[in-house]
């Protein structure tokens, strides 16, 4: 994809500031949500495997939402888009906070989860429209950095707020924060006009392309290796690791460390070679993994494992670079995709790890599990190389 010459080169920083703001509202939500699930079904008089419901309520809304918003929101600027989505973000969080009861917080929370990815593809195109062509995974990947700062700074505040005032103070603060990112993007995005050729129709082409397909596969099946772990560490680090239970938000911490600095400097390779960066971090996911189950027997080696396997998790930044560079003019719907396969790891991992321990594997057993789920992903970036040189 060409990426325009920035009009405003001394902004640009601002301008990922501002769209990293966003960022770090979603993975708020995203993360914090999995643990105020006790104070939830604490305060709504119903059980935690029922209140867990609107995780999921919220992860079918992203998967929902990107497709649609993209295709539907393809002739409105981008700038626009984005200040529409994060409203309607603030609007859901705050409604979430005010739910009356169980049924209410389950359609609030599948709403919260519609702007989602269609943010992060938007502001993904946004940001890397303000670069050299050479430079746009790392321009993704400064974008993506409000997403891993959330797992070391939101997360925690959202938690602590759940545990002091209520949990419904934890949705607020990311009404907050979407605000605050409306207002960011208001004032210092590019303000970039209709696109004047763009169309639903144009949109929908993504869905004929077999390497957009191709990519979306790397990343719902070799993402679900991190979820397969993440899902799962603090029960592993109470029932293996005998850890005091203070220690798991030190090193859920770790992992979000590991994930910003992955985003930092990763992406500086992948401008350099895309797919063969990609394989590296796919292999270097499932030996991570696999040494999951090793590790987690000492609190410093699960911590150090953790901390590998956030960092091997900056595949995002790199694989939504690539669907710039397959999907043609179906840049908005293509780039939205990326946040639903990302979705559908978040369900695929933690499904098959808890087959796995269901069927007495034990807790480390979701290290193996991931492990093959990474080399799953790999096999699919294999056949994506090997049909594209076909091809040409």
């Amino acid at each position: 994809m060409h990426a325009p010459a920035p009009t405003h080169s001394h902004n640009v920083g601002l301008v990922h500031f501002a769209l990293a703001m966003g960022g770090f509202a979603i993975g708020t939500t995203e993360f914090a949500t999995m643990s105020l699930v006790p104070y939830m079904a604490q305060g709504l008089g119903i059980d935690a495997p029922t209140a867990g419901h609107v995780i999921s309520a919220y992860a079918l809304g992203v998967v929902v939402g990107a497709p649609l918003i993209a295709v539907a929101g393809a002739r409105l600027s981008r700038r626009l888009l984005l200040i529409l989505l994060m409203g309607a973000f603030a609007l859901f969080n705050t409604l979430s906070a005010a739910a009356p009861n169980y049924h209410w917080l389950l359609l609030f929370r599948f709403l919260s989860g519609l702007p989602h990815g269609a943010y992060f593809g938007i502001a993904a195109l946004v940001a890397a429209s303000l670069v050299p062509v050479n430079k746009r995974s790392q321009a993704v990947g400064r974008m993506m950095l409000g997403l891993t700062v959330a797992t070391i700074l939101g997360v925690p505040l959202a938690n602590w707020l759940g545990q002091a005032v209520g949990w419904r103070w934890g949705f607020v603060v990311v009404g907050v924060l979407a605000l605050a990112t409306v207002a960011l993007v208001a004032a210092l995005a590019p303000r970039d006009p209709a696109p004047k050729h763009a169309s639903p129709l144009k949109e929908l082409g993504a869905l004929a392309n077999g390497q957009v397909w191709l990519t979306l596969g790397i990343s719902a099946i070799g993402f679900g290796g991190m979820f397969c772990v993440y899902t799962y560490v603090a029960s592993t680090m109470l029932e293996v690791t005998r850890a005091p239970a203070s220690m798991i938000p030190l090193v859920l911490a770790v992992f979000g460390m590991g994930a910003t600095l992955g985003s930092i400097i990763v992406p500086k390779f992948a401008d350099r070679a895309l797919m063969p960066t990609a394989a590296v971090l796919l292999l270097g996911s499932a030996v991570a993994l696999a040494f999951y189950s090793l590790a987690a027997h000492a609190l410093w080696s699960i911590a150090l494992d953790i901390f590998a396997i956030g960092f091997l998790g900056a595949l995002g930044a790199v694989l939504q670079t690539r669907l710039m560079d397959v999907a043609g003019e179906a840049q908005g719907l293509a780039a939205s995709l990326n946040h639903s396969a990302f979705n559908t790891a978040n369900a695929l991992g933690p499904w098959l790890g808890g087959l796995a321990i269901a069927a007495g594997y034990g807790w480390t057993s979701t290290g193996w599990v991931g492990a093959l789920l990474s080399l799953g992903g790999f096999a699919v970036l294999v056949v994506a190389v090997l049909v594209e040189r076909s091809s040409r």
